[in-house]
């Protein structure tokens, strides 16, 4: 019987770094490097109440958006970061937040790189 391998996505990282305080970096297997900011891992929480999903408003965050008249915030930090399966990693914010799961595929679509975001804005454009 011969094993069934599956075939390599975009979305499969080689090497996941992770600090608590600045971020999380992938390298993927096809070449690709991303560098999610804390900021922008929180703001694009894929959770169902940070998307508005099932008919709910959405509560998403600006950490990424510098606000006009800041309030003292506490330094956004991941308390903790574990593995979901073998197709994401879920985040525990100091917030207070941990329902979402950031799965390797949403990780890849939100990769803030120049090069990934056109092709993210030649995609909207063809849509």
């Amino acid at each position: 019987m011969q094993q069934q391998i599956e075939p390599m996505t975009t979305a499969d990282p080689e090497h996941i770094a992770i600090s608590k305080s600045t971020g999380i970096k992938i390298d993927w297997r096809d070449g690709h490097a991303s560098d999610y900011s804390l900021a922008l891992l929180r703001d694009e929480c894929p959770c169902a109440g940070c998307t508005g999903a099932h008919g709910t408003e959405p509560q998403r965050t600006s950490y990424s958006k510098p606000e006009l008249f800041p309030m003292y915030k506490p330094a956004l930090k991941m308390q903790s970061v574990e593995a979901v399966g073998s197709y994401a990693v879920r985040i525990y914010w100091n917030d207070g937040h941990s329902s979402g799961i950031y799965s390797f595929d949403h990780l890849r679509k939100i990769c803030p790189c120049l090069e990934c975001k056109a092709a993210a804005r030649n995609e909207k454009g063809r849509a």
